[in-house]
C-alpha cells in the first residue's frame, strides 16, 4: 500500500523542511504549490532526493488555493514537468488545450506521469456518473485517474470503492476515495481494492482535505488490520 503525504506550506523553505519529514514517513510526497507564495520549483524539486513527488497546483473550485491566472497555474505545472517531477496533477475541469499543453511538455521530457483528477465537494453521485467521470478523465490523456467525492452517508464509500475494480478491469490506474469524516474508511480500504495510493497528512492541522488521517494514524490502522 502506497501512502502519499501532502506538503502544505506557505514558503519554499518551509516546504523543504516538511518534505524532509514527509519523505521519511511516506512512499510519495505531494507538493501543493498552490499554497506556497512564489514557489521556487527548481529548489523544491532539487530537494526530492530521488524520491517520487507529485506536484499539484489546485484550483480554488476544487479545494485549492491558487490565486493567479489559469495560464500561470498551468505554467507552474509545465515547469514541474521540465524539472523532472514524477507526477503532475491537473483537474479534469481544466480547459482541454491547457491539459494538452501539459501532455506535450510530458511527451517532450518523458519522465513525468499525468494525473487527471476530479473532486466533488458536495457529495457522491451514483455508479454510472462516477464511471463517466472516470472515462472523461482518461480521455484527457491521464496515466492515472483520480476521482474523489464527499461522503454524506457511509454507503457513499461503497460507491467509490466499486469504481476501483471497474477501472482496473479497463486497464486504468486509479486513485479513488471519499473526503469527509464519513469517508475516512475509504481512505484505508481503497488501496486494498487496487487504488494506486492513499493520502495521509504529516500531522494534525496539516490536512490537505477533510477527513484525512495523519500518516501515523494510517499506519496504525494498517498494523491493526494486518496483525488482527
Amino acid at each position: 500500500m502506497k501512502i502519499c503525504v501532502p506538503v502544505m506550506a506557505e514558503s519554499s523553505g518551509e516546504a523543504l523542511m516538511k518534505m524532509g519529514s514527509a519523505f521519511s514517513l511516506a512512499d510519495l510526497v505531494e507538493l501543493r504549490v498552490d499554497r506556497i507564495e512564489n514557489p521556487d520549483l527548481g529548489r523544491l524539486l532539487a530537494g526530492r532526493n530521488n524520491k517520487k513527488i507529485i506536484v499539484t497546483n489546485r484550483r480554488r473550485d476544487e479545494g485549492g488555493f491558487f490565486e493567479g491566472t489559469e495560464k500561470e497555474r498551468i505554467e507552474l505545472l509545465k515547469e514541474a514537468v521540465r524539472l523532472g517531477a514524477g507526477y503532475v496533477d491537473v483537474e479534469a475541469a481544466t480547459e482541454p488545450f491547457y491539459v494538452q499543453d501539459i501532455a506535450k511538455a510530458i511527451e517532450d521530457r518523458g519522465a513525468t506521469k499525468l494525473i487527471v483528477s476530479s473532486h466533488n465537494q458536495t457529495g457522491t453521485p451514483g455508479d454510472r456518473a462516477l464511471q463517466k467521470t472516470l472515462v472523461a478523465c482518461r480521455s484527457l490523456g491521464a496515466d492515472i485517474v483520480k476521482v474523489v467525492t464527499t461522503a454524506r452517508t457511509p454507503e457513499d464509500n461503497l460507491k467509490v470503492l466499486r469504481l476501483i475494480p471497474y477501472a482496473r478491469r479497463k486497464g486504468l490506474e486509479v486513485i479513488a476515495f471519499c473526503m469527509g469524516d464519513k469517508g475516512r474508511i475509504s481512505r484505508v480500504a481503497a488501496p486494498f481494492f487496487g487504488s494506486f495510493l492513499s493520502f495521509a497528512s504529516l500531522d494534525r492541522g496539516e490536512e490537505s482535505a477533510p477527513g484525512q488521517m495523519t500518516v501515523e494514524e494510517m499506519r496504525q490502522v494498517l498494523r491493526l488490520l494486518f496483525t488482527a
